[in-house]
């Protein structure tokens, strides 16, 4: 632990930031996961509605910071990639 008060804080804070970004990228793992389920038993209707919900959901991760806006962009490119594929 440290003796200087302001890196007491600073553990604090991260600390914040970890449990945030953890859940932040938990959730994005959960649409884009129920994306893939979609996607493999064939309803493109459904797929199409949550690559929707998977995209905002990584859009907003990238607004506070959890991805990169190219790693963003790859898994919605991949994302979109396998829809299309869908017939």
């Amino acid at each position: 632990m440290p003796n200087i008060k302001q890196q007491k804080k600073r553990v604090l804070t991260n600390e914040k930031r970890r449990q945030r970004n953890k859940a932040i990228r938990s959730a994005v793992r959960t649409e884009i996961r129920k994306f893939r389920e979609a996607v493999a038993t064939g309803d493109k209707e459904k797929s199409g509605e949550q690559l929707r919900v998977a995209s905002r959901k990584l859009d907003k991760a990238v607004s506070k910071g959890v991805f990169h806006r190219n790693t963003a962009a790859n898994k919605k490119s991949n994302m979109a990639r396998a829809y299309n594929k869908m017939d």
